[in-house]
């Protein structure tokens, strides 16, 4: 269960429009602009517009990872503490509590971060391929060349020549972002709409809605809906930040992996097919999903009722 003011003491909606004002002047403008200038002291060349086509600038994807890690550093993970911590007075530690058997858990949450990807991949297959009706057109051309070009930046930043390359990619693709998109949309956003109403169904899809949204990848945003919609309930039934962390950093770190592997002719499983896996595993993979998360959600429930005796 989660604690109902582990963010602040203000009114929800109040509490909420700050965080947004937050994560926008940290993610959006303190944080690129402060990647950027790092960037642009190993780059010769025309830094933001060179961005825009890194397939044409190999050496564009040094700065590119120096700009979004020092963006994601700046305005997911410091800002958002120093928000908690020292305007809202609270103790970053009650979002990490000291459990029993947490190794156990994140053992599952790989097994799950396997069987989920699997049995949503129709939904994956579906979500790429969407058609809009013709009164959308416009939306659809627009939404199609960010899809494209977030792909081109997605490419460039993993295309792996060293295990060094995958190393850095890990922690700039995979580590902090589940660091601190699990801070902002669940350790943030979830408790403040689980707070204002009180229907922690709503504030795990809500904040899961954001979440997808505001990666502005509209042909993936149903999947990734349902990737934060299961983060947001395993943090709901750990009430532990570090359970849906690690899930986050295991579905980046598997597929970044993943395509290395593939790229080194290790293995013949392509991450980056959007085609569907077979109905049977997918069938298989729903029912092995279903099983381990009624698995650590009981795993939840009884600590919490044991944990209630003792008082």
């Amino acid at each position: 269960m989660l604690t109902p003011n582990l963010v602040s003491d203000r009114s929800p909606l109040r509490s909420l429009l700050t965080i947004l004002l937050n994560v926008f002047i940290g993610f959006v403008i303190v944080g690129p602009v402060l990647g950027l200038a790092v960037a642009s002291l190993f780059y010769e060349g025309e830094l933001l517009s060179d961005m825009q086509n890194p397939d044409l600038h190999p050496g564009i994807v040094g700065p590119l990872l120096i700009t979004q890690s020092i963006a994601t550093l700046i305005g997911l993970i410091i800002f958002p503490l120093l928000h908690i911590a020292a305007i809202e007075r609270k103790n970053i530690n009650a979002f990490f509590p000291v459990q029993e058997k947490t190794a156990v858990v994140l053992v599952l949450l790989m097994g799950l971060g396997l069987t989920f990807m699997i049995s949503i991949s129709p939904l994956v297959e579906w979500n790429i391929n969407l058609k809009f009706p013709e009164f959308l057109k416009g939306f659809e051309t627009w939404a199609r060349e960010a899809e494209d070009r977030t792909a081109k930046l997605t490419e460039a930043m993993t295309t792996f020549g060293s295990l060094t390359d995958l190393f850095i990619a890990i922690i700039v693709i995979a580590l902090l972002p589940a660091i601190g998109e699990e801070l902002v949309f669940r350790g943030m956003f979830q408790n403040e709409l689980f707070r204002g109403t009180g229907n922690a169904h709503l504030a795990i899809w809500g904040s899961a809605i954001i979440f997808s949204t505001i990666h502005f990848q509209f042909y993936g945003f149903v999947p990734r809906l349902l990737l934060g919609a299961l983060f947001g309930y395993l943090y709901f039934w750990s009430g532990n930040l570090l359970i849906p962390m690690f899930a986050h950093f295991f579905n980046n770190a598997f597929g970044v992996t993943m395509i290395y592997l593939h790229q080194q002719k290790i293995t013949d499983l392509n991450v980056e097919d959007n085609t569907a896996a077979p109905l049977h595993y997918v069938i298989l993979n729903i029912v092995l999903t279903i099983g381990l998360l009624y698995y650590i959600r009981k795993h939840y429930q009884d600590r919490l009722r044991q944990t209630s005796n003792q008082y």
